[in-house]
């Protein structure tokens, strides 16, 4: 497993009165409500986006059996699904996607109640996403799209091949990877990739996205999908540090594990001198 050491900030902090600090705190909170109001416009013009038709089949497997996109609702109109990074290579989860999905299980019986189904999708056979469910203390619905285009079709899983001559993903071309221990595979993937007992190469072939459906009349659309920073935002532990005072800290390293891995022992922690990527994906 490939060592990483937890990223420390050194500069000294500005130390003010509680009058300095409400002046610059209330100059933050004008800039936060312009942000949130302009988070609130983007959220309606998501919604706004023309629906497209799904007239292909997709066949999964579930802990109740085979099912369609269709039997995924669950009887709700709606669904939302996290492509999470697990191939069928992979002898466990990515790990970014992991500490993304630690957050699932408390919101997808809210979702579940308010017509919208939260389901985890990987290209694993089911009974590896079993296994690692059970491991982890998962409780919410994950699919095997084993077998089916339908990890391909949302541009989330790749051919050797296309990653040869140059993947599309997150709505633009990437460089072609040539080789392994190329820089160009970014120090995410080289310390993922053994993480989840594969090689980076193998890692990357799988990549993270979340993905809108509607049911109407029996049909199936899809509304939206978000690739790469765009699940920035579901990540509930990155919320969180950026409101801690020294905010995500990583620009030196990649620091988390899965949560059954951690150590309190800090030389037991892993090690790493080359910068953090800002996703999983380098």
């Amino acid at each position: 497993m490939p060592k990483i050491k937890t990223a420390r900030k050194t500069e000294k902090r500005k130390v003010a009165s509680r009058k300095e600090w409400l002046e610059a705190r209330m100059k933050l909170l004008k800039a936060e409500k312009e942000l949130t109001r302009q988070s609130d416009e983007i959220a309606r013009r998501r919604q706004e986006l023309p629906w497209v038709r799904i007239d292909k089949e997709y066949r999964f497997e579930t802990d109740d059996g085979k099912a369609s996109l269709a039997d995924l609702f669950r009887g709700r109109s709606q669904l939302l699904i996290y492509h999470f990074m697990f191939g069928p290579d992979y002898k466990a989860g990515c790990p970014s996607c992991s500490a993304i999905a630690d957050g699932f299980n408390g919101i997808a019986v809210h979702l579940a109640n308010h017509d919208v189904m939260l389901w985890a999708v990987s290209r694993a056979p089911l009974a590896k996403l079993q296994e690692y469910k059970r491991r982890m203390g998962w409780t919410f619905p994950w699919a095997s799209s084993a077998g089916s285009d339908f990890n391909y079709d949302f541009d989330v899983s790749f051919t050797p091949e296309e990653q040869r001559e140059g993947i599309e993903y997150n709505y633009q071309r990437e460089e072609p990877v040539a080789d392994i221990s190329s820089p160009a595979t970014g120090i995410g993937p080289r310390a993922f990739g053994p993480m989840s007992g594969t090689d980076p190469l193998t890692y990357t072939r799988e990549r993270p996205g979340v993905s809108a459906f509607a049911l109407e009349d029996g049909v199936v659309y899809h509304t939206y999908s978000a690739y790469s920073r765009g699940v920035d935002g579901l990540w509930g532990m990155y919320q969180w540090l950026d409101r801690a005072p020294k905010g995500r800290n990583e620009e030196t390293a990649l620091w988390f594990r899965r949560h059954d891995e951690y150590v309190e022992n800090d030389e037991a922690r892993m090690t790493n001198d080359e910068g953090a990527s800002k996703d999983c994906c380098g």
